[in-house]
């Protein structure tokens, strides 16, 4: 009898091997980032999607379960995943300490200048700024209370911030003082100082955030979207900045990337742009493996679902 084989599409450490191999005695693990297409093609379990490998990967009738390396999932073949019943399982959670102290070095750099005081001092220019802003008691609106929006409303709380959720269940979370449902944006907007989008893209959230909700925001407020870029009419976006309806805007992605030379974004004195970075860490491989895909393969090896991060169609992450 043939045995089960295992795909992990990327280069991990001796360490993680050993200990998979040790959890699945009886599989044929292959590790690295150039894997044969018969390797691929025979893999019961992924690890590691990669979009130029789609094709092969689903022309597979073995494939039964994928782990993905990224936290949004969007970027697959999602219809076809479903149609052959392979099990997904996305890396979330392992972003909450990196995007969340991502969101803070927006916010503050804006709110004390920091920004500004970089290019003075490529200039050598001595100016005050007008310098005057606090993030300490202001309201902070973060719209997708998942792991990376609970994490940053804790940290909101240590600088003494009102926080504001919006989440699609509605349920109550610690350091959240007040929850409300996306139906409910036009009562959040017109009362939040900074705006953080930390939600999936779904087809209830693309393009969540257009030209209405800019009109809504305080013209003093900052925006910030670490999420994904279609979430955010970026047209819209533009304008809003041009026609100062928001004070400036903190953004890690963008509807296309990467970002067109030709966008105004660059050139904006009030935006801080980073390209898809907020998530890169120095234990993202730890976190994957030790905390999600790990237990999953002792649940999947058992003849158990994988549990963590698992897909839900309906629900589209």
């Amino acid at each position: 009898m043939a045995k089960r084989t295992m795909a992990i599409h990327l280069n991990l450490k001796d360490k993680y091997v050993k200990e998979i191999k040790e959890i699945a005695p009886d599989w044929e693990v292959y590790v690295g980032k150039e894997l044969s297409d018969d390797i691929l093609k025979k893999a019961e379990i992924l690890v590691n999607w990669q979009k130029d490998q789609e094709r092969t990967y689903l022309e597979s009738s073995n494939l039964k379960w994928v782990q993905s390396w990224s936290a949004g999932v969007d970027s697959l073949n999602l219809d076809k995943i479903v149609e052959k019943d392979i099990k997904l399982t996305s890396a979330n959670g392992v972003h909450s300490y990196p995007i969340s102290e991502t969101i803070f070095a927006y916010i503050l750099g804006f709110t004390r200048l920091i920004h500004t005081y970089v290019r003075q001092q490529q200039e050598k220019v001595w100016h005050h700024a007008g310098l005057r802003g606090e993030i300490h008691n202001k309201t902070i609106a973060v719209l997708g209370v998942g792991k990376i929006g609970q994490e940053t409303a804790k940290i909101a709380k240590a600088f003494g911030m009102k926080v504001l959720g919006v989440r699609h269940s509605g349920k109550a979370v610690d350091n959240v003082d007040e929850m409300y449902q996306p139906d409910q944006l036009d009562q959040v907007l017109p009362k939040s100082d900074y705006v953080v989008v930390t939600l999936p893209l779904t087809e209830d959230t693309h393009h969540l955030i257009g030209e209405e909700q800019f009109k809504q925001m305080k013209e003093d407020a900052f925006f910030v979207n670490i999420g994904r870029g279609a979430i955010v009419d970026e047209k819209a976006l533009i304008e809003a900045l041009q026609n100062n309806e928001i004070a400036g805007a903190g953004l890690d992605v963008f509807e296309n990337e990467p970002l067109e030379n030709s966008s105004p974004l660059w050139e904006m004195e009030n935006v801080i742009l980073t390209p898809h970075t907020a998530g890169a860490t120095e234990f993202y491989n730890q976190r994957v493996i030790e905390d999600i895909f790990i237990p999953n393969l002792k649940s999947y090896v058992n003849g158990e679902t994988p549990s963590i991060n698992l897909y839900q169609h309906e629900r589209g992450y």
